[in-house]
């Protein structure tokens, strides 16, 4: 199942405080704590994505990797220890760790009051997703790349407003400004208070007497805007990255969404990539394979020599340190593989035949059971 957004999760903005994010897991927490859901699964279920969503989000370096990499970049980040991240966490586990946001223990939580918000309507504008096609050379060094996009902008003329001009801007004669309405009314069981969006705002709280003429109210264009991204080393294909508050303007007002990233990556003519390490397949003369030597090497940098040993056999990998990608999180490089081949001449002179029917009268040509067993294992590696 695909993991919902951390901050769609506690209804919070991208660039909510941490106090915010403190207040809104509490809130979802009440909601959905046990106590309150006796036997339901659901709940249980919505009560741990929360405590998910917050082990993340309330810790700086993690929040500033989920920003950037989305859930990739905090894969087991919970401690190894949320449902989704890898293992199961306990409701224990939930407590012993956030257990002073609550006050307490299980049926420790004290009343079930309002969460004291206005109710207003948050405004926020839709995310962005575009592709950037990356060679292995950028990949290894990152890079900035520059895309142009087209988008919803707030409205040079209004500001993003709506109205003509700010006075034209009123706060909401129904709602005064709080984006509800409260009604009260008579049950069996007593007086019963409910909230709902105020009908005349939507929610926003405020009224336009007198639209713009340039977006015709609603704060926001459409142009095409150029968008610097860079690109950190050791990115891979289908990693998602984030640029906060790129995306389309929110209409009149509120912020921005997101511009998403998705990385296409370019195959390279030669090497092969397996995560951080390279892999490249070299076609050895016999000869060489026999004699020994000298050959060149492809790499993200160039051309390495690597020496060949003599009596090399076919299916032997040599392992070049720190050729390969670098990690995404900074934990070093990885290796360039070469699998070793050897190729038989397909057709061969008449002088060329005599002197490998010569060469195959001598006894160190034949394969004895040393080699035999050895090149047995060999082969069943390559499948492994």
């Amino acid at each position: 199942m695909t993991k919902r957004d951390f901050y769609e999760v506690l209804g919070v903005s991208k660039d909510a405080t941490a106090e915010e994010i403190k207040k809104a897991y509490r809130k979802q927490a009440l909601k959905f704590h046990p106590d309150k859901n006796p036997g339901d699964k659901a709940a249980e279920e919505n009560f741990k994505e929360a405590a998910e969503a917050y082990e993340v989000l309330s810790d700086p370096q993690k929040r500033q990797r989920y920003d950037q990499f989305g859930h990739a970049g905090v894969s087991g980040a919970a401690g190894g220890g949320f449902q989704g991240a890898g293992m199961e966490f306990s409701m224990d586990d939930i407590f012993s760790r956030f257990g002073d946001i609550f006050g307490g223990h299980f049926g420790g939580f004290g009343g079930f009051g309002g969460s004291g918000s206005s109710g207003q309507r948050y405004n926020r504008g839709s995310d962005l997703r575009v592709k950037v096609r990356l060679t292995l050379q950028e990949i290894a060094s990152g890079v900035e790349k520059k895309i142009k996009v087209n988008k919803y902008v707030a409205c040079s003329h209004c500001g993003g407003s709506g109205a003509q001009s700010p006075t034209d801007v009123t706060t909401c004669s129904t709602c005064h400004g709080t984006g509800h309405v409260t009604r009260v009314q008579q049950t069996i069981l007593g007086m019963m208070q409910t909230q709902s969006v105020c009908p005349t705002c939507n929610g926003e709280g405020k009224t336009i007497t007198k639209k713009c003429t340039y977006c015709n109210g609603e704060g926001v264009v459409r142009q095409d805007e150029v968008i610097s991204i860079n690109i950190p080393a050791g990115v891979a294909e289908g990693m998602q990255l984030s640029l906060r508050g790129k995306g389309n303007a929110a209409r009149r007002g509120g912020t921005n969404g997101d511009l998403l990233i998705i990385v296409e990556e370019e195959p390279h003519p030669q090497l092969i990539r397996d995560e951080n390490d390279l892999v490249y397949n070299l076609l050895l003369p016999f000869t060489t394979a026999i004699l020994g030597g000298t050959v060149e090497v492809p790499t993200i940098d160039g051309k390495v020599k690597v020496k060949i040993e003599q009596g090399t056999q076919p299916g032997k990998v040599l392992r070049l340190r720190g050729k390969g990608l670098p990690d995404v999180n900074r934990y070093g490089h990885g290796d360039l593989l070469v699998h070793l081949g050897v190729y038989v001449p397909e057709k061969l002179t008449k002088e060329e035949q005599k002197l490998i029917e010569k060469l195959n009268e001598s006894p160190n040509v034949k394969p004895s059971a040393t080699a035999s067993h050895s090149f047995f294992q060999n082969f069943k590696r390559m499948f492994e």
